[in-house]
């Protein structure tokens, strides 16, 4: 399989080592990966803000530059959500490589279906649920649905030596970033964010884990503003520890 890396645009410029270890993990598995050097933003901060019109020719752009992979790979839920089910409507017809957008864990999970031993992390870790893994990739099953518990997140997770994984009381409740939300509701955002905080926390956990670091960066600035005393690291980073 030939796979496109696309790392978001939020992760290149503030969370770097999220790309480096995606990369790092597909390569150790045997995969074909090659990182599209002319990739741009997807789109998504334009769109979520009410400027759709904007995120076309991002949306036209990345059809054009990953339509020759047989998957397109990003560490980033909020991201992929947003490209495989925006894309058709913005381009206004069905779109080939959008389709074809998958989050590294549903990919290592699903198409992969990873069953040996990765790294090691010999620490206790709380699991975050985010809402667009849970509620638009499936990556985790939805509290409200009332259907068979599943984790494909905590599934990776325990290949790893050493940890711990644990989840706060209500696991897929939000933790208040949600993109623009966090900017224009900032009073509800925050407490959201210390609330999710404080029930990780509450798990005894050295470290808060999840596909999206866009809920890492909320959870931990509410963290280090409220002095609160726990780490954060993204899921492929751990999967990929000590590799």
């Amino acid at each position: 399989m030939k796979i496109g890396l696309f790392i978001p645009c939020y992760v290149d410029a503030v969370y770097p080592e999220v790309g480096l270890a995606t990369y790092k993990l597909l390569k150790h598995l045997g995969q074909d990966v090659t990182y599209p050097q002319k990739q741009t933003c997807c789109g998504q901060p334009m769109a979520n803000a009410g400027f759709e019109k904007q995120a076309i020719p991002l949306a036209e752009k990345f059809e054009n530059l990953f339509k020759g992979f047989d998957y397109v790979v990003a560490p980033s839920v909020s991201c992929t959500a947003f490209m495989r089910i925006n894309y058709p409507r913005l381009l206004n017809h069905e779109c080939e490589t959008a389709k074809k957008c998958m989050d590294v864990v549903e990919f290592l999970h699903d198409v992969v279906k990873v069953d040996r031993r990765l790294g090691t992390f010999p620490h206790k870790v709380s699991l975050h649920n985010s809402c667009h893994g849970v509620r638009e990739l499936g990556l985790s099953s939805p509290s409200e649905e009332h259907v068979h518990p599943f984790n494909k997140i905590k599934d990776l997770l325990q290949l790893v030596d050493g940890i711990q994984v644990v989840e706060p009381e209500r696991p897929d409740e939000c933790c208040g970033f949600g993109g623009m939300f966090s900017i224009e509701e900032t009073a509800v955002s925050a407490q959201m964010g210390k609330d999710k905080v404080e029930r990780h926390i509450q798990t005894g956990a050295e470290y808060v884990t999840g596909p999206d670091c866009s809920c890492l960066m909320h959870m931990a600035g509410v963290a280090k503003k409220q002095g609160m005393k726990i780490e954060f690291k993204h899921v492929v980073e751990i999967l990929a520890a000590g590799l």
